[in-house]
């Protein structure tokens, strides 16, 4: 996707805010009408993140 303003990329390794966890991003995506971008991680894969719940390592 072009000019993308997401803050993580698919592959990148980062931490749960909520528990400290390390998770890897298996996919992003852009929710339109929230007007905020999703991640789904490796490590659950049946749960999404909204970016203010992720942090850089």
């Amino acid at each position: 996707m072009k000019n993308s303003n997401n803050r993580y990329i698919n592959g990148q390794t980062v931490n749960i805010k909520e528990t400290g966890e390390v998770v890897t991003i298996l996919k992003w995506q852009y929710v339109k009408n929230m007007k905020r971008y999703s991640y789904i991680v490796k490590e659950y894969p049946g749960t999404f993140y909204f970016e203010e719940e992720l942090q850089d390592l």
